[in-house]
């Protein structure tokens, strides 16, 4: 017989053996999950942004643990009470012993509930949490409430959003609460009628096991009536917060609040609150006086004031406000003017009237040299492809996309085309797709193009002051002197370096070039660190590969967008970001934004933010993937917000090094959502507004074959007044539904000037010939369109790049570059002729300086002259053979014929049309031979 130690010895045992399989289940559970937090936090140190990560991580951690522990209390209580109350009401006695099991498993369900609404909480509003705790006013109040906007940001969608959560933990307590209600009658049923009370004596002489059923249910209505007490107090609460939300309404003649919504539905919102309240107060005399009718009584109002609030909306709407619609809504009309200029910035633009006399003369040319000289002759989509083609020199490399950017080059600032020449492992050939390539080898890729944006060659490519492997440079401002790329935009991959095997460098003829990484970055491959990425990576040879040794580094994290978006991912980044060349080295330049969608009466450009900022940017470095986020803007309370929550991610503007913020450019991105939403808001007068009488959108032109709208372009011209050329970001407005331009938006980027907007706008009384306008009449021209169709036909494609809207002086010059690219696979887009036009006229030259001088004529001074866009072939680039004389004799004649004809059309396959062209006009003076 066993005693009561061995019983108390066997239970610990089992107690000892549970408690150890449910920790190896727990850790084998998570293990995924501490494998991801440890090698993430290897790298997080690698990055120098530890304290960022764990307080990523740690957050959810404090948010999350103070409410399981309420939850849990709260429900094991709340459970309690059910079950006291009904062995109370049923007058049952039980024993300890007894109900261990039933406390266990109430234990069980309070723990299981509290963790599932915690880390939902916890999840779900971790940063909305913290933003509150760290809000910053904006200095803004709203028009209505008279409350800062920091209020609707950063405290109203995180109280609405708990009261919604705190309504569903209502509803799952109602449930919860019939269903334990339902397990006790079950299990804990009164056996001996002598120990019953009157009224259980009573059911069972009856014997009517229903009505026993029947009584429990009605001690658990009694048990929801005093949630719904608390149900009503939030609905109450909501119907409060809902008439703040009326600031992003949608149902009147603008965005926010309109008459009816301030005049009527406020109001209906108002009579809810009180409803609501009156309801909970009904609802707990209803339960103390078993009057059900009175309980119906909440529920009954509340969807009463709901249809009579619609009907009061739709009859108000329809009487009062739609008969005389503009007189009611005109006073919300300026708050929605007013308030979504704020939202995007547009509410301090620069509108400066430009008169468009049309005088301009080539002397006025020769006076704008910074400006004629900047003109972009190529578009960086065909640039992308000429690269590709010209400076690709393996399959492996790829040029990603063409940036565009301004250098100081002999003391004059120059605006530039470059890309990164990266490595695609990808187009290896399958064979050399082993891992120990992929990984250990092929790690990085080299050097960059860079081409003036005005410059092109006799064959009509861009001019490459930058190229090659190991890179040339024609400048010494542009020379680069670490040229691996190690993070960039292709880079998906993870890479070891520092390790037995040799890094491909460069190809070098037949010979291939090796390098060994002497960078910052990487992960030192130990022995424990090898079975963690090797686990994590999913690779085995990581970890039994013999070239990885121990000064071996894994470099992660490579692709330059996955890198900032793991260091702060409730941040908005640009899709696009730039490389520049600083200092001998490559980096990139990634424009950041902080959106909201809860700034009052400010109309959202998409359905998540009607609030943006570019805030910050960050710079990464190429070679050490080096991270740096900088404040830009520093009055913007929501990355000042950002960076209380984390005081460590940001630095100040101060800190960046100048030598980046001479590259620093206005986003593209914002530009153009502010360029969109002025083209509507820019008038400040609400009945203007309110007709749409003076509404703008962007320009159109004809691009590649395509009527499409004008994509905003970045320039280097001098703006009136001003007196010195600037880098600028510039897109033209025409009215809605005309083509004759109204006016032009500018963004600054030099200087002291940068982020300032800039609006020129045109007499209202007189009509400027828009670029879609200038597209027809090139169209219509006849020389033009007979030379476009010719060349359309014979083998070759024509393609029409951006219109350019050129400001100069107090006139418009008009300039389109034309490729003509052969209708082959490899074939490159070539700029063979320049159309310019200017007032009523429109010419098509082989240059832009033959084009200008056809629109205006000479210089007064034959000496002066507009610098030249043609450029001379670089030294380094194969050329062309001067042409040998030509034979004396009828049948040598015929020979050389037959062979230019056959090198022309190879010329045309390979997609060569400079070459194509040279051998034609070769063949040209044969059969000119001939006929003499």
């Amino acid at each position: 017989m066993e005693t009561q130690s061995t019983k108390k010895k066997i239970t610990f045992k089992k107690i000892t053996i549970t408690i150890i399989f449910m920790v190896i289940i727990a850790v084998l559970s998570s293990f995924g999950k501490l494998l991801d937090f440890w090698t993430d936090l290897l790298w997080f140190k690698e990055v120098g942004y530890t304290s960022t990560y764990i307080k990523q991580v740690f957050a959810k951690l404090y948010i999350g643990i103070p409410f399981f522990v309420a939850f849990t209390v709260f429900m094991y209580i709340y459970l309690q009470r059910i079950k006291s109350n009904y062995y109370k009401y049923m007058n049952i006695l039980t024993t300890k012993d007894e109900e261990k099991t039933l406390n266990q498993t109430m234990g069980v369900v309070s723990v299981l509930t509290a963790l599932f609404f915690s880390f939902g909480i916890a999840n779900s509003f971790w940063m909305q949490i913290l933003k509150f705790i760290n809000s910053t006013s904006f200095n803004i109040k709203d028009p209505i409430f008279a409350k800062d906007i920091g209020f609707y940001v950063f405290t109203l969608p995180l109280v609405t959003e708990i009261f919604t959560f705190l309504l569903g933990f209502i509803i799952f307590l109602m449930l919860i609460t019939i269903v334990i209600y339902i397990v006790l009658i079950s299990i804990r049923q009164p056996m001996d009628k002598e120990e019953l009370g009157s009224k259980i004596r009573r059911l069972r002489t009856e014997n009517s096991f229903v009505s026993l059923q029947k009584r429990v249910m009605e001690l658990a209505l009694d048990q929801i009536m005093l949630i719904g007490v608390v149900f009503f107090a939030i609905i109450a609460l909501r119907s409060y917060l809902a008439s703040f939300a009326l600031l992003y309404s949608e149902t009147g003649a603008i965005y926010g609040a309109g008459f009816t919504d301030i005049n009527v539905t406020l109001g209906v919102y108002r009579i809810q609150m009180v409803v609501s309240i009156v309801s909970a107060i009904a609802l707990i005399l209803a339960r103390y006086k078993r009057n059900k009718k009175l309980a119906a009584f909440g529920p009954i109002a509340l969807v009463a004031v709901y249809l009579l609030g619609i009907g009061a909306e739709m009859a108000v709407q329809a009487v009062i406000v739609s008969p005389n619609e503009l007189a009611r809504e005109r006073k919300y009309i300026t708050n929605s003017l007013e308030y979504t200029k704020m939202a995007y910035g547009l509410d301090d633009i620069d509108v400066e009237n430009f008169s468009v006399d049309q005088d301009l003369t080539y002397d006025d040319l020769l006076d704008n040299q910074d400006t004629i000289s900047n003109i972009s002759l190529n578009d960086y989509r065909p640039t992308n492809e000429a690269y590709n083609q010209l400076q690709g020199l393996r399959n492996y490399y790829k040029f990603h996309d063409v940036d565009i950017d301004r250098y100081i080059i002999d003391g004059k600032l120059t605006q530039m085309f470059l890309s990164v020449r990266e490595l695609d492992k990808e187009a290896l050939d399958d064979n050399a797709k082993t891992w120990v390539n992929q990984h250990l080898k092929y790690t990085h890729g080299y050097g960059l193009t860079m081409s003036p944006v005005n410059k092109v060659t006799s064959s009509g490519q861009p001019s490459m002051v930058v190229r090659n492997v190991p890179p040339v440079s024609d400048y010494k401002e542009l020379e680069v002197a670490v040229p691996q790329v190690y993070f960039g935009e292709l880079t998906n991959d993870y890479v070891v370096v520092n390790t037995d095997e040799q890094e491909f460098d460069y190809p070098m003829g037949e010979e291939l070039q090796t390098t060994k990484y002497q960078g910052t970055a990487g992960i030192k491959l130990n022995f424990l660190n090898k079975v963690l990425y090797s686990i994590r990576e999913g690779s085995f040879k990581l970890l039994v590969s013999g070239g990885v040794n121990s000064d071996s580094k894994i470099i992660i994290n490579r692709n330059i967008m996955d890198r900032v978006n793991k260091i702060a991912p409730f941040l908005s980044y640009d899709e696009d970001p730039y490389a520049v060349v600083v200092n001998g080295k490559i980096y990139y330049i990634i424009d950041g934004y902080t959106t909201t969608k809860y700034f009052p009466y400010a109309e959202p450009f998409n359905e998540n933010a009607n609030y943006i900022r570019n805030s910050f940017k960050v710079i990464v470095d190429a070679y050490n993937g080096d991270v740096n986020y900088y404040i830009v803007d520093e009055k913007d309370p929501l990355v000042e917000t950002y960076s209380k929550i984390f005081p460590k991610l940001f630095k100040p503007m101060s800190d960046m090094p100048k030598e980046f913020v001479s590259h620093l450019r206005y986003p593209q991105t914002m530009f153009d959502i502010q360029a969109k939403m002025y083209g509507t808001y820019h008038t400040n007068q609400p009945d203007i507004f309110y007709n749409r009488e003076d509404k703008w959108e962007i320009a159109k032109q004809n691009y590649q074959g395509k009527i499409q709208e004008m994509e905003s372009l970045y320039f280097t011209f001098e703006l009136p007044d001003e007196g010195n050329p600037e880098f600028v970001l510039s897109i033209p407005y025409t009215p809605t539904g005309k083509q004759n331009m109204t006016a032009f938006l500018v963004a600054r980027n030099d200087g002291d000037n940068y982020g300032k907007l800039k609006l020129f706008e045109f007499p209202k009384s007189k009509t400027i010939i828009g670029p879609e306008q200038i597209e027809a009449r090139i169209s219509n021209n006849d020389v033009i369109s007979r030379d476009l169709a010719l060349w359309d036909s014979r083998g070759s494609q024509v393609l029409r790049g951006n219109i350019l809207t050129i400001p100069i002086n107090s006139s418009i010059l008009y300039i389109e570059p034309l490729y003509i690219r052969a209708d082959s696979e490899k074939a490159i887009p070539e700029v063979r002729r320049i159309i310019a036009s200017y007032n009523d006229k429109v010419v098509m030259e082989d240059t832009l300086e033959k084009a200008l001088t056809s629109l205006f004529g000479g210089p007064s001074d034959p000496n002066e002259q507009i610098e030249s866009s043609v450029s001379d072939e670089p030294t380094d680039i194969e050329q062309t053979p001067v042409d040998s004389p030509l034979p004396e004799d009828e049948a040598g004649l015929i020979k050389q014929a037959n062979e230019l004809y056959e090198q022309a059309q190879e010329a045309l396959k390979s997609g060569s049309l400079s070459e194509y062209e040279k051998k034609i006009n070769e063949l040209g003076n044969i059969l000119k031979r001939l006929e003499q």
